[in-house]
């Protein structure tokens, strides 16, 4: 199963969809979100093209009662977690958080193979040495939005083979 990463959208709804229909031309089936969304405009375009999207808030939390409601109204394309994520995605438990301290902290438990964040808009893909004496990935896509960033990165990620790519939207 292949994934689009993305993170800190920031209100650029047009480069978010770019990246997801990409990744979605790529064969991704799923999209999860690191937060910094800010409005429900942001994923206008996005929830058009039908994948589904795993979502939470980050910092930057914008209007999160519309963002809620039109998850509601979504028919399951936008799944809004709140503060942070459990998802199970291709036989993977996956964390989502927005804060690269807490991803840290979660892929060093052990408890998931795929740790997600964002906040730090620094594109990131290692694995790290858990107390269970294996490894996680985790995961930082950047910025989709390239603020205070070189580019605006994602990532393509496949589920069955544990394999990571940042990607860069050509600007």
């Amino acid at each position: 199963m292949k994934i689009c990463i993305v993170s800190d959208s920031h209100d650029r709804g047009p480069m978010l969809a770019e990246a997801i229909a990409t990744a979605q031309a790529e064969g991704t089936t799923a999209v999860i979100h690191c937060g910094d969304i800010i409005g429900v405009n942001t994923v206008k375009a996005s929830l058009k093209l039908g994948l589904p999207m795993h979502v939470i808030h980050g910092n930057n939390l914008g209007d999160l009662v519309a963002l809620a409601r039109v998850a509601v109204n979504s028919d399951g394309v936008l799944n809004y977690h709140g503060r942070d994520a459990t998802l199970e995605l291709g036989g993977r438990r996956i964390f989502v958080t927005h804060y690269p301290h807490y991803g840290h902290g979660m892929a060093c438990t052990g408890d998931y193979d795929l740790v997600c964040c964002g906040h730090s808009h620094e594109p990131l893909i290692r694995q790290q040495a858990n107390i269970k004496g294996g490894q996680t990935w985790l995961i930082n896509p950047g910025t989709i939005a390239g603020l205070g960033a070189p580019a605006a990165t994602w990532i393509l990620g496949d589920l069955e083979t544990m394999s990571f790519e940042i990607r860069t939207l050509a600007r």
